[in-house]
């Protein structure tokens, strides 16, 4: 006797709160907010037991300049080029269509980088100092970003029969489903999540969400693997780090961010589903391949602060 198990068929709204059809507030929105508002406790947290180059009363603004230079305008800049360059040669304003979607965390993590390279240099502190304090919180907006993803049904993963997996409406939208075997499927227009393609089922034919279900293939909520992986538990560890060996030298907690990030990523876009559209390179998804870089990049700064040795601790 075989026994079909019954996954959960994702029906979450991305709207927090929908005011009209072209207004609402996004969870993916209120996801950037926390983020940004963890980051800025966890480095003031730092701030006042000495334990970071930006002082207590820095660290508000530091975290507003960061926010808008460095994860979105570096976000946006970096999946424009990584993910989706042919748009971007041929559309070039489409930068700016931030609300449209479409970031990347590669280009985020570059972002913060390069505004922290030029933040120091105005302030005459250390990079890589101010590196281990911001990575202790960064991480947090990945686990919040992650969620957020997984609500709006996007970025899911591949095709499974764990007893955990998910049924995401949004499949029909991917390519994969015509490749697992799907029947392309005609959808209105804006019908773009989950609760929008359940209602087109439930008034276009008698079996409704029956015949949604028996389409979709269950897939990993990778999503949540992530937003554990690259977000949570990275968070946790670097700053158990960094209030243990308070004196470790400036660059060590950055270089493991990097390192301890390429291979969560790395890992986890095993069950990943990549993008509709999106080639990999050298046998690995493109999240990969770009994540190798990242470990490199881990492993100088690394260097560099055991050469340069211990800090001494800032006051307060």
């Amino acid at each position: 006797m075989t026994m079909h198990l019954a996954y959960y068929l994702h029906d979450l709204s991305p709207h927090l709160l929908r005011f009209t059809d072209s207004m609402a507030l996004h969870w993916y929105g209120l996801a950037y907010v926390l983020g940004f508002y963890c980051t800025y406790r966890i480095m003031l947290f730092l701030s006042q037991r000495g334990l970071s180059e930006i002082k207590a009363d820095q660290v508000a603004d530091f975290i507003t300049l960061v926010a808008l230079f460095g994860v979105v305008l570096g976000g946006r800049i970096g999946y424009m080029l990584l993910y989706d360059w042919d748009s971007f040669v041929q559309r070039p304003w489409m930068l700016f269509m931030i609300h449209q979607g479409g970031m990347a965390s590669h280009g985020g993590i570059a972002g913060v980088a390069l505004f922290c390279l030029w933040y120091a240099r105005k302030h005459h502190i250390s990079w890589a100092g101010i590196g281990d304090s911001i990575v202790c919180g960064a991480p947090l907006g990945i686990f919040f970003g992650r969620i957020a993803n997984f609500i709006n049904g996007e970025l899911f993963g591949r095709v499974t029969n764990v007893s955990w997996a998910v049924k995401f409406p949004t499949e029909l939208l991917h390519e994969d489903f015509v490749k697992q075997g799907g029947t392309p499927i005609s959808l209105p227009p804006g019908a773009m999540h989950s609760p929008d393609i359940i209602t087109h089922f439930e008034t276009s034919g008698e079996e409704g969400k029956a015949a949604l279900e028996e389409i979709l293939h269950p897939r990993h909520p990778s999503q949540l693997y992530e937003a554990l992986g690259e977000g949570l538990l990275l968070s946790g560890l670097l700053l158990f780090i960094r209030i243990r060996y308070p004196r470790l030298p400036h660059g060590i907690i950055t270089g493991l961010f990097f390192i301890l990030y390429a291979i969560a990523r790395i890992s986890l876009e095993f069950v990943r589903q990549p993008d509709s559209g999106s080639d990999g390179i050298m046998g690995l998804t493109r999240g990969q391949f770009f994540s190798l870089f990242m470990i490199l990049v881990g492993v100088g700064f690394i260097l560099h602060g055991w050469m340069r040795g211990p800090t001494k601790l800032q006051k307060a």
